[in-house]
């Protein structure tokens, strides 16, 4: 990108597509089994049930913007953001695990599937770059 605000913005606007994106999935899926009709109600309350993603998604995009301030440069930022959602999927998994009162087996399945899906975003990143 040609500069930080572009990455951020990228990011960002990459972040609300997924998230509008998911919403109308879960909408449609809902409605598709209930056989219902749509409804900015039926759309609102979908948008609402997954603003864990635009959270989730604040973590990175935080780190980003973090950095660009202490002044590292654009691809360092950029690399510590990706490591920082990395970081966050498996720590969130495992304090999910330990706020459901899960077993040392299961806190490992939980973490463990955080961490693969943080290497998914590795590949991904090594992939397009």
């Amino acid at each position: 990108h040609e500069s930080y605000l572009d990455t951020l913005s990228s990011a960002a606007i990459a972040a609300g597509v997924y998230w509008l994106a998911h919403g109308y999935a879960s909408a449609l899926g809902r409605r598709l089994s209930d056989r219902s009709r749509l409804t900015p109600g039926t759309v609102a309350r979908a948008m609402i049930r997954d603003l864990a993603l635009i959270r989730g998604a604040a973590i990175p995009l935080v780190a980003l913007a973090l950095t660009a301030l202490l002044g590292a440069t654009e691809e360092t930022a950029v690399t510590i953001a990706v490591w920082s959602a990395v970081v966050s999927l498996a720590l969130l998994e495992l304090l999910a695990g330990l706020r459901a009162g899960a077993s040392r087996g299961e806190l490992a399945l939980e973490t463990g599937i955080g961490l693969a899906m943080g290497l998914g975003i590795l590949a991904l990143k090594a992939v397009l770059h």
